[in-house]
């Protein structure tokens, strides 16, 4: 088969690619976001914080284990294993890498290939027989898109960019999913602490008003004062009751996350141990570099800025080169006939004269859609520095607060500590020192959702900094 039209076809191709030196539309620069000139300094509300050594206090990869509790540790790596919110992001990402390898694709020709086999014979009446024969045929053929105009190029630059955006979504969602987890697990960490508190609480109310209730056959307290005490009996009991409840809330969300039925899953009490890491706000200035949120807005401005040069392509005629190879020989009666070979090569343009406005429209939409983009992408840099300032003023303040209600307990263990002693000289009843210990365990509980507000407020401030992701993440096509 004579394929002298094939290298023909990439002679003209080479010549095409040498040609096409530049691809219409804007080359895309980052839109340029708002307060990035601020981002090299901690943020307002950190004043009086010492900036950690550059990337020194980073999280990295398993950001979580700064919280430094194992159990925590095993259902963020089962969460990454077995969330099923996880997988159908996974699957969206590997999507659009496949879009990307199908419009790289574009860049080269099209080669194909036909080939078919016949066998024939017959006859009619005595007088006249056909022999039997078979024929041969084999075609090979290309053809070839010339990309003049960067047509494919800006097409294959703007997959390129929607599978970045989409392998940043990823990570946004896994982000969103991990602190998620956590949060529930602090937090039922502290309900179970809550639940600790509350029962000695109730316990307390039910000795008071045992102790009432004594009083009052003793002539020295009234009815009504029985009937208070053993309404905060019943009070206090409820609340250990819906407490209870509220563990279960978060202990279901807990098995949903890591893709375990809920009716099997079961995590036992323990308290809330994880240390509250505080991240460093030097680093706000690679806030850009990592957040996977602010990274996918900024490539799905880019993703729009080569539409634009898809759309201005629309303007200037599509050019293309083809070329076909065909042999067809027979053999009848056991001879073979000499081959006939076809063989054509050809160029072909075509474009559009007049559309009544059908182009500039899509110019003006595709420039439109990038203006859209680039605001998101701003809006998103303004959002993300708002969340980091948020995180940062609430960590502040806890610390402010914990002295304070630190001071507060011990004032309260003082308090009843006297209580004690009195009842003990025979100076006080035991309803007063009952009393007391009801003060200390509300002094505990205020504390305990310090504790937990602190370690949500570093969990805070470890998402609005992306977590362990960077923009060195991103993947290359």
């Amino acid at each position: 088969m004579a394929l002298r039209p094939l290298f023909l076809l990439s002679g003209f191709g080479v010549v095409a690619i040498s040609l096409a030196a530049c691809a219409v539309g804007p080359n895309y620069s980052p839109p340029k976001a708002p307060g990035v000139e601020s981002l090299a300094e901690p943020p307002k509300e950190a004043t009086g914080w010492v900036p950690a050594e550059p990337l020194d206090g980073l999280p990295r990869g398993p950001w979580w284990t700064a919280f430094k509790d194992p159990d925590l540790d095993r259902l963020e790596v089962q969460l990454g294993a077995a969330n099923q919110t996880l997988k159908a992001q996974e699957a969206i990402y590997r999507q659009a890498r496949a879009l990307v390898e199908e419009a790289q694709s574009g860049v080269f020709p099209v080669l194909g290939y036909q080939g078919s086999g016949q066998r024939s014979g017959g006859g009619s009446g005595a007088s006249t027989t056909l022999r039997p024969g078979k024929t041969y045929s084999a075609a090979a053929s290309a053809s070839w898109t010339l990309d003049f105009w960067g047509k494919i190029r800006r097409q294959v630059e703007q997959s390129r960019a929607e599978a970045q955006a989409s392998a940043t979504d990823l990570a946004t969602v896994r982000l969103s999913l991990e602190a998620e987890l956590a949060g529930d697990y602090l937090t039922l960490r502290a309900e179970d602490e809550q639940i600790g508190l509350l029962t000695q609480a109730a316990n307390a109310a039910q000795r008071i008003a045992h102790d009432t209730a004594n009083q009052y056959r003793a002539g020295v307290a009234q009815r009504s004062d029985v009937i208070a005490a053993e309404s905060a009996e019943a009070s206090a009991h409820a609340a250990v009751f819906d407490a209870k409840a509220s563990r279960a809330v978060y202990e279901h969300a807990i098995a949903v996350l890591v893709g375990a039925p809920p009716e099997g899953f079961s995590l036992p009490p323990s308290a809330l141990t994880a240390h509250a890491p505080d991240a460093p706000v030097a680093i706000v200035s690679t806030l850009l570099q990592r957040r996977p949120d602010v990274a996918g807005a900024e490539r799905a401005a880019a993703a729009a800025s080569a539409g634009i040069g898809i759309a201005r392509a629309a303007w200037f005629p599509n050019l293309s080169l083809s070329a076909s190879d065909t042999s067809t020989s027979a053999i009848v009666s056991k001879l073979l006939t000499s081959p006939t070979t076809v063989w054509a090569y050809g160029a072909a343009a075509s474009g559009t004269v007049l559309d009544f406005g059908g182009r500039q429209g899509a110019d003006r939409a595709a420039r439109a859609a990038y203006e859209q983009q680039a605001a998101i992408y701003r809006n998103t840099v303004l959002a993300a520095l708002q969340n980091v300032e948020d995180q940062v003023a609430r960590l502040r303040a806890f610390e402010a607060e914990a002295p304070l209600r630190q001071a507060d307990l011990d004032r309260a263990k003082q308090a009843e500590q006297i209580a004690r002693n009195q009842y003990a000289a025979g100076t006080l009843a035991y309803g007063a020192v009952a009393q007391a210990e009801s003060a200390r365990y509300t002094v505990e509980e205020a504390l305990l959702t310090l504790r937990l507000n602190r370690a949500l407020a570093s969990l805070g401030l470890i998402q609005a900094l992306g977590g362990g992701w960077t923009s060195a993440d991103l993947p290359r096509f």
